[in-house]
């Protein structure tokens, strides 16, 4: 998908109004990005209280009917919308501290969203996201049996 072949993304974005304002930066720096094509923002749209599932849905309804390729989350700690993406069927959001954690989360796990707090610095959510974006699956055969496990259990739960 990414990574060497250099195709462009489509790249969506959802966050509570705990993240807003880093998710707008994100947002400006991503538009102009060499690898994405398109950025979509499933919101929150403003600094007013609001609850991280309503945009966790919209976000991953992007994901299932393949309008994104990936998607970026944050909340107040990155956990909560995480939970919530994690409840949607073909979605594999992983909330990630760095970019170490990003490339992992890539490479051994073959996530399509990535989230983490709205207290993270720009600089380092701009690094994480890059790193995701840019950051291929392994495709290692032991990571196809564990994610196949993971799809699994998730079938268990239609």
């Amino acid at each position: 998908m990414v990574g060497d072949n250099m195709d462009k993304i489509k790249l969506g974005f959802a966050s509570d109004h705990r993240g807003y304002l880093l998710k707008e930066e994100l947002i400006k720096h991503f538009k102009k990005h060499d690898k994405v094509s398109e950025v979509i923002d499933c919101g929150t749209n403003s600094l007013d209280s609001c609850d991280y599932p309503d945009y966790a849905k919209l976000l991953g309804r992007e994901i299932q009917d393949k309008s994104v390729d990936f998607g970026v989350a944050i909340c107040g700690s990155g956990i909560g919308i995480s939970i919530a993406l994690n409840k949607i069927n073909g979605v594999y959001c992983a909330k990630c501290n760095n970019a170490l954690e990003a490339s992992y989360t890539r490479l051994d796990n073959n996530t399509n969203v990535i989230a983490f707090s709205g207290d993270t610095s720009l600089k380092e959510a701009i690094n994480m996201v890059e790193t995701f974006i840019t950051t291929d699956f392994s495709n290692l055969e032991k990571h196809k049996k564990r994610i196949q496990k993971v799809k699994e259990i998730e079938a268990q739960n239609d």
